[in-house]
């Protein structure tokens, strides 16, 4: 546990908790909610329990309980009633609340009971577009603000791809009523695949049959789908590879080999969109989302 973040900055707290530095401070000095601590060189800082105490804090805050009452709470109380309080109300914005954290604080509980609250008021497709899709931008946010370590975002990921793995399998004795197969890939030294998982699962309920391959695929592993008399529709999502100055070359390489196969490909991602305004004479489809695809089908 190591190489845990466990010192985080008032501005760590306002990107991860969404409440302003000021009104950190505000409630710090006038109802001495947190505890900072000072470097050698007295700069101010933040522990995790700092940061779990904020988080609670801000949950019962949001639910109508006055910054007055809950400084009046001991830290015991307070952990209590958030937890109460984010199982009874799992939904949305306190379930995205939630979220948070259990990955901060490692508690696989606290995700399992939200998670299950939502289940009963919502369908797989609505707790994912409407929980997991807000919450998942906000950890991208929570990287580019160097606010997140890989610890907590492998925990939460692994935790939601259990919970798709467990829907697809659901399905699986669904009869496919298409003449498409599609194929779900990453490309080489991609393994951002909680989209691509998604959109199989979206794909096998609308019937379609579909062939998952996964994380870091090279090119040349779908030689003998290239060769399919059946029409198969490549799908792949593109986080952070290729690179931008392999990108056109990538493409290049696909419309090569695509080129009078009655097969296509479908990309999303932001990478993807370095191609947006190339033509390309075999069919190759760019989407700027995972949700713009779907919007699509």
């Amino acid at each position: 546990m190591n190489n845990i973040k466990s010192i985080f900055t008032i501005k760590d707290l306002e990107n991860i908790s969404g409440i302003k530095a000021h009104t950190i401070r505000i409630w710090e000095k006038r109802y001495n909610l947190l505890s900072p601590e000072r470097t050698d060189t007295n700069i101010r800082y933040y522990s995790s329990e700092n940061l779990q105490k904020l988080l609670n804090v801000v949950l019962l805050n949001n639910n109508n309980i006055k910054i007055s009452k809950i400084a009046e709470m001991s830290d015991d109380t307070i952990i209590l009633k958030a937890r109460e309080l984010a199982f009874k109300m799992a939904v949305n914005d306190e379930a995205v609340n939630s979220l948070k954290l259990a990955m901060f604080q490692f508690d696989k509980t606290l995700f399992n009971k939200t998670y299950n609250r939502l289940m009963q008021r919502k369908s797989f497709r609505e707790v994912f577009k409407d929980v997991f899709v807000p919450f998942l931008d906000h950890v991208g946010l929570l990287w580019q603000t160097d606010t997140l370590l890989p610890a907590h975002e492998h925990f939460i990921s692994n935790l939601i791809v259990q919970k798709i793995q467990i829907n697809i399998e659901k399905l699986e004795y669904l009869v496919s009523n298409s003449n498409v197969t599609y194929v779900l890939f990453l490309p080489e030294n991609e393994i951002h695949e909680l989209g691509l998982m998604y959109l199989n699962y979206e794909l096998i309920l609308r019937g379609h049959e579909t062939i998952y391959l996964g994380q870091s695929l090279p090119l040349d592993n779908l030689d003998y789908f290239f060769k399919s008399k059946t029409k198969i529709c490549f799908v792949t999502s593109m986080t952070v590879q290729p690179f931008e100055d392999k990108i056109t070359e990538y493409f290049s390489k696909v419309e090569e080999v695509l080129e009078g196969t009655g097969h296509e490909l479908v990309a999303f991602g932001k990478k993807a969109m370095a191609v947006d305004d190339v033509s390309f004479k075999a069919v190759i489809k760019v989407y700027p989302s995972l949700k713009a695809f779907l919007n699509k089908l």
